[in-house]
């Protein structure tokens, strides 16, 4: 069964979506607040133009402390807006309600981490002096800064590395140091936009395998956008279906798998192409409604 890229057919009409109960609970407690709180949010681009875009529509969702969960759905369904709406860099207004950490999200939130598809290096830094810049940016001091890169690319395998510039580092290599700042932001939220999207299969699972690493050491709340249902799947503990734009929510799987996660061996296990049947199936599902 072939990966799905991503799909265009027309949007669902809105239902009720699927949730089941997790195998095993995020390391907070089932009874906290949410980290992330999403109620009937409608966003719209130009509104009260002609041209106005129904991006998402009337999407809830909310992840407990410690949860990693994985937006899927076919391009322009509205993924990266939710994103791009946690950090509050969206200047359009939204229907409904967003609270991060039980507060409204605004611009340079100390509190989010956003890792996006591109590696972002700064060509004239070294690795890890492009591992420490959000640190820099956030006025930790130097020496704090410089201890605490080092210490996130020995963790990502670039300890031998760090004074290397990114011209001389491969694109694994690039997106292991994009890595290490994110982590090295020590945000209790972390978004991530398609981090693995242009890496090669053999890339994509170390990185897959060294992002697992790196949460359940940390235990971030997540939020991770894919096309990739076998990734979606290897990470999360949830993974939220959306349909086409305007981007709905179809479903809610929770992900079974027992922690830790060896990605390369789930490859070869039953339960993980069950999941991913299960997927594609709500996927293909959806776009038949409207054919």
């Amino acid at each position: 069964m072939s990966r799905p890229v991503g799909l265009t057919q027309p949007p669902l009409a809105q239902a009720p979506p699927t949730h089941e109960p997790l195998a095993h609970e995020p390391l907070a407690a089932v009874d906290l607040p949410p980290t992330i709180a999403i109620r009937d949010l409608t966003m719209r681009f130009g509104a009260g133009t002609a041209d106005a875009v129904l991006a998402v529509d009337n999407v809830s969702l909310s992840l407990a402390p410690g949860e990693f969960v994985s937006l899927v759905g076919p391009s322009g369904c509205g993924k990266t807006t939710i994103l791009n709406l946690l950090t509050g860099l969206l200047k359009e207004e939204a229907d409904g309600d967003v609270r991060v950490l039980g507060r409204p999200p605004r611009e340079g939130n100390p509190d989010i981490a956003y890792m996006l598809a591109r590696d972002s290096l700064l060509p004239w830094r070294t690795a890890r002096d492009n591992a420490a810049f959000g640190m820099e940016v956030r006025g930790m001091p130097r020496r704090e800064r410089e201890t605490r890169a080092r210490d996130l690319l020995q963790q990502v395998g670039l300890g031998d590395f760090a004074d290397k510039f990114p011209k001389a580092l491969s694109h694994g290599m690039r997106q292991r140091c994009a890595l290490a700042r994110t982590f090295a932001l020590d945000s209790p939220v972390l978004l991530m936009d398609e981090p693995f999207g242009a890496l090669d299969a053999q890339t994509k699972l170390t990185l897959e395998d060294l992002l697992m690493q790196l949460w359940s050491a940390h235990r971030k709340t997540v939020v991770f956008v894919t096309h990739d249902l076998a990734e979606a799947i290897a990470l999360s503990d949830r993974v939220i279906v959306m349909s086409a734009r305007p981007g709905r929510i179809v479903a809610d799987v929770a992900i079974d798998l027992p922690r830790p996660r060896d990605v390369r061996k789930l490859q070869t296990d039953h339960r993980f192409h069950d999941l991913y049947a299960k997927l594609w199936r709500l996927l293909e599902q959806g776009a038949a409604a409207h054919e």
